[in-house]
């Protein structure tokens, strides 16, 4: 039987912490890109952070393409995607020149009120109500970030609580960089997976930890560089064998999930293999960084 120990090693021994400051490097300067693009091109906030009106639509045999060309010559922005079924599609537009909500909804059923067999609902988000829900979003992440900070310092030593918070913040900022790159619509939806990506990163970084705790008490003599390189390749095979399963069904919801919960996939998909990438190149070796020594762990 084709087993995965052909690709992962029973027993690795991978010198991982020989490279750390290549990768350190390169992460330090993917994170400098993402900061930039973050400044200056920013993300591609949907309705729920700009404010304007949703209209779901049942049509009656026209397509995205046809709706686009009927309302894009009279608003600035204008997003379509299927939702559910080929002939229902959501329309989300920017109101101009602060036009109430009931002027932009007659307006667009004026305009395609020909391609239309049932206009099923519409909603507002005020400029006000958008810039409150983009706040309260951020101070999730960053409630978020602070507690897995209190945890982790907690359950191990400060230099391993910091550790885990630069690897989470390094997978949040490089996630969002991506995600401003490829020009992903960043809403409610967005943020949840960003959080969902804190909570899988440092799932995974936990593990190695705890491993690295264990072996500390273990390999008393042994040379921390040894220690931590030995650690990250005993959960080696739990690491990435819990990367693939979440990845195969991420694929499959991006895939088969329709378009409405492609942006939530895909950030999840991005945030997973960065999640994966740092808790083995950038936790680990921040203990080093922040002059972890085994006679802390042995006062605890």
């Amino acid at each position: 039987m084709f087993g995965l120990n052909k690709i992962i090693p029973v027993e690795p021994s991978y010198n991982f912490l020989n490279y750390r400051k290549f990768f350190l490097i390169i992460s330090s300067f993917a994170i400098s890109i993402s900061i930039l693009l973050l400044f200056f091109k920013g993300l591609n906030l949907g309705i729920d952070f700009k404010g304007g009106t949703l209209i779901e639509v049942k049509t009656i045999n026209s397509s995205i393409g046809e709706l686009r060309n009927i309302l894009s010559p009279n608003f600035n922005e204008v997003s379509l995607q299927e939702f559910g079924s080929k002939n229902t599609i959501i329309i989300r537009l920017q109101n101009e020149n602060n036009q109430e909500s009931i002027e932009t909804v007659n307006k667009v059923k004026s305009l395609i009120s020909d391609q239309v067999e049932e206009f099923r609902r519409s909603e507002f988000v005020g400029p006000t109500i958008s810039s409150e829900l983009l706040f309260s979003g951020f101070q999730a992440v960053s409630f978020a970030l602070f507690a897995i900070l209190i945890y982790i310092w907690l359950r191990f030593e400060w230099q391993f609580g910091f550790g885990a918070v630069v690897a989470l913040t390094h997978d949040v900022l490089f996630t969002l960089g991506v995600l401003s790159v490829l020009n992903v619509e960043f809403s409610l939806a967005t943020i949840a997976a960003i959080l969902t990506i804190a909570g899988y990163s440092i799932n995974d970084t936990v593990v190695i930890f705890d491993r690295v705790r264990e072996n500390l008490r273990k390999y008393k003599r042994l040379e921390l560089v040894e220690l931590f390189n030995l650690s990250i390749n005993n959960t080696l095979s739990r690491t990435i064998m819990t990367s693939l399963t979440t990845l195969l069904a991420l694929f499959s919801l991006y895939i088969f999930g329709g378009e409405v919960i492609k942006p939530f996939a895909l950030t999840m998909i991005i945030g997973v293999l960065i999640g994966t990438y740092s808790s083995v190149f950038i936790a680990v070796p921040t203990l080093l960084i922040f002059k972890f020594r085994p006679q802390d762990e042995d006062n605890d």
